[in-house]
């Protein structure tokens, strides 16, 4: 858990300015249009909250520009038949953490380059004037941290952040970009579009001769310091964050189907707690049933409307 609640300044260049992007749209589905009785009861909602606890999710980032996998239409899932890096298959496969790491190393500059938009600010906004005690992500781009939220966990991690798998070394993922840069003079390929974890499409032969560099300390592997498919949350990092629940009076969820459980179990504790529970999400969550209210439009249209008051 500690390194997911560590000064952010260690790890990312400061700067980030509001910015949906060019063609940030093209990641988001469709949407009816906003019923002002939705906005109504979502502002009556926040406004009765004195210590409101958020979940977000990658609906929230579409906006921004990063794609997710499971929007309708317009996902991962439903663009390609790609399919996201497993745990067990990083872990054991060097031939897999290579390409992992050359389609990263091209996709890393646009990634990383992606900045908040009008629903991150809001948040952020939400938090400094005391209505936000906790939030918690599902994402790993940083984009929260980027708008200067603070009381916040990075539920998956985050792909600005590196970590040896032999001695747990943490690095900034800027400074591995330089090192792949040196290490691979003159590599290049051409990429196929771009997926929700900072990485690019490429095809297994454009990656034969990429190379990973260890960890400078003990020449372990290095991993992005996220949660990959088929890994788990660390336990203390589970606990920290149903600690922040339990000091909040209600939950709103922004921009998640809640489909993965690491995050719907604080769904589950939150109606066995009797806490409120309100969602923004397009489309149908996993807890719907558990739900007040769920209004369906984009984050970036709603949050900054709604008053913390």
């Amino acid at each position: 858990m500690a390194w997911r609640h560590l000064p952010w300044h260690l790890f990312l260049r400061r700067g980030a300015s509001s910015s949906t992007g060019a063609g940030a749209v093209d990641f988001v589905p469709t949407s009816r249009p906003i019923d002002p009785s939705d906005l109504e009861r979502l502002q009556a909602f926040v406004s009765q909250a004195r210590r409101l606890f958020v979940i977000t999710g990658a609906g929230l980032s579409t906006e921004s520009g990063i794609p997710d996998y499971r929007s309708e239409g317009v996902g991962l899932y439903a663009r390609t038949d790609r399919r996201p890096m497993q745990h067990i298959e990083f872990v054991r496969s060097a031939k897999s953490r290579q390409r992992y790491w050359a389609r990263n190393y091209m996709g890393w500059p646009q990634f990383s380059s992606h900045r908040p938009n009008s629903a991150h600010l809001a948040l952020r906004d939400w938090e400094a004037q005391g209505k936000v005690h906790w939030l918690v992500t599902q994402n790993v781009d940083a984009l929260h941290s980027k708008a200067g939220h603070q009381h916040l966990t990075e539920l998956h991690g985050c792909t600005h952040r590196v970590v040896c798998l032999g001695c747990g070394a943490l690095t900034r993922r800027e400074d591995l970009q330089r090192r792949f840069t040196e290490m691979n003079p003159g590599w290049a390929a051409e990429a196929g579009g771009v997926a929700p974890d900072g990485d690019v499409f490429l095809e297994d032969e454009q990656v034969l001769h990429f190379r990973v560099p260890p960890c400078q300390n003990c020449g372990g592997i290095l991993k992005p310091e996220v949660t990959f498919f088929g890994d788990t949350v660390d336990r203390s990092t589970v606990q920290f964050v149903h600690d922040r629940l339990a000091e909040s009076d209600a939950l709103l969820v922004a921009g998640s189907s809640l489909q993965v459980y690491s995050s719907y179990r604080f769904l589950l504790a939150a109606s066995e707690k009797q806490i409120p529970v309100a969602i923004l999400n397009i489309g149908p969550t996993r807890a719907d049933h558990l739900a007040q209210f769920r209004v369906s439009a984009r984050c970036g249209a709603v949050l900054p409307t709604i008053q913390p008051r």
